[in-house]
């Protein structure tokens, strides 16, 4: 579907400079622009590519000046960010959406199947599975007995969803990714070995809730594993038995977050942080990429280090460890000049 430039500037209600019939069929970033896409300008630093680029049409900023000649067309708008996530959402809106089920899909007799929903080749939903309105099973998903997922939400190839799991409504679980799985709970023995714990409990995923190809919700050992409302997660993240995570919580790539762990809502954890057990993270904190950590964090604290410190302190402590070969050298230096006056 084509959008012309004042097509666009009526929809943000922006000041066109240049062609205003010319057509946008993609999106694209302003170094990589081709005719036929919009391309816009959010950052200072790129401002260099706005002079050369092939995009049809870049999206400005009101107070945006050149310092040369553009040859593609502006429209200026108050808050490009704004704009841009605003023209992404309509752009995807107008994308066709699968539906129908496949005839090769292995749906039990006693799962319920809403309306419009799309369920693709080679899915399995098994008994008792209850999917509510416009569901999207991608192929190869696997959907265990009595498990329930909410209206709207879209499972794409590969997921696999163990029994008595409960997903919420407007949900997006991509490819490869595992819930319900078995959490690691083991008990050694005297003759060395070690004796299976039975994990009887299940996850519960709530609505408008985001997970990561790859990504791994394990089932509790009794009672659930919870994922609360707008949590996002990345790819490659493992979320241990009977774990809880807040609401609108995020986390990038290769978080380990070991067994009944309870982290907060509106906290940003990058990625590979290591969260031991049975530990306590507020709301709202911040927790830097590869920390280690091994004890609660209060709200609204930052954390950063292996074994994690609180900002202000890492930052001091970076500050003298990065310079520890100069103060070691200057230490020795010290020691043979306080043995030579002792000698003396």
């Amino acid at each position: 579907m084509q959008f012309t430039a004042e097509m666009i500037a009526g929809m943000l209600n922006g000041e066109i400079v240049g062609d205003k019939s010319a057509a946008v069929s993609t999106v694209s970033s302003i170094d990589g622009g081709k005719a036929g896409s919009l391309a816009y300008l959010t950052n200072p630093k790129y401002e260099q590519y706005i002079y050369t680029t092939e995009a049809s049409i870049v999206l400005v900023d009101k107070t945006f000046e050149p310092k040369d000649e553009v040859k593609t067309t502006l429209i200026k708008v108050e808050n490009v960010g704004e704009c841009v996530l605003n023209l992404l959402e309509m752009y995807n809106a107008t994308r066709p959406q699968k539906s129908g089920i496949s005839k090769l899909a292995s749906i039990n007799e006693g799962a319920s199947v809403g309306e419009g929903c799309y369920i693709g080749d080679f899915a399995v939903v098994e008994r008792g599975a209850k999917l509510g309105n416009k569901v999207q099973i991608y192929p190869q998903c696997y959907i265990g007995d009595n498990v329930e997922i909410g209206e709207g939400t879209k499972l794409y190839p590969g997921v696999k969803i163990y029994e008595g799991c409960k997903i919420g409504r407007n949900c997006i679980i991509h490819a490869g990714a595992v819930i319900g799985a078995d959490g690691f709970g083991f008990a050694p023995k005297a003759d060395g070995t070690f004796a299976k714990i039975p994990q009887l409990g299940n996850v519960i995923i709530e609505d408008n809730v985001e997970i990561g190809a790859n990504t791994c919700v394990d089932r509790a050992k009794t009672d659930s594993t919870i994922i609360r409302s707008g949590v996002k997660l990345d790819n490659l993240i493992q979320v241990g038995h009977n774990v809880q995570i807040g609401s609108n919580t995020v986390m990038s790539a290769q978080v380990g977050i070991a067994g009944t762990t309870k982290i907060g809502s509106n906290c940003f954890v990058g990625g590979q942080v290591g969260f031991a057990d049975h530990i306590v993270v507020g709301n709202g904190c911040k927790i830097g990429s590869q920390s280690g950590i091994d004890k609660g964090v209060a709200d609204g604290e930052t954390r950063f280090g292996s074994p994690a410190l609180p900002g202000i302190q890492y930052h001091r402590s970076f500050a003298v460890f990065r310079n520890l070969p100069e103060m070691a050298t200057k230490l020795r230096e010290l020691e043979k000049r306080v043995n030579t006056i002792e000698e003396k």
